[in-house]
């Protein structure tokens, strides 16, 4: 008779992992909304800063800011996706050479 329990390892389940390409992109789309993000607040911030310290609390420097940080995080996201399959690096944190 067959012993019921078995001692046969179970086969591994299926992992549904992504392609690497589907991978690649998501982190490249996260790090580029997520820069948006960041540099369009602190380009808001420092532009708050200039208006009320230099511009008698006018609104275009917060503007300016805004579309500064925005510009910049557009900028370095499309030159990440410009590269292609190359893994993504922050442009502030390489080591210069």
């Amino acid at each position: 008779m067959a012993d019921s329990n078995d001692s046969r390892p179970a086969a591994p389940l299926a992992r549904h992992s992504k392609p690497v390409s589907e991978a690649l992109l998501n982190e490249k789309w996260d790090r580029a909304i997520s820069s948006l993000i960041i540099r369009s607040a602190l380009g808001l911030g420092f532009g708050v800063v200039f208006s009320v310290l230099l511009f008698k609390r006018r609104a275009w420097p917060a503007w300016i800011g805004l579309g500064f940080g925005a510009g910049r995080a557009w900028e370095e996201a499309d030159a990440s996706f410009r590269r292609g399959d190359q893994p993504v690096t922050d442009a502030l944190r390489q080591a210069r050479s």
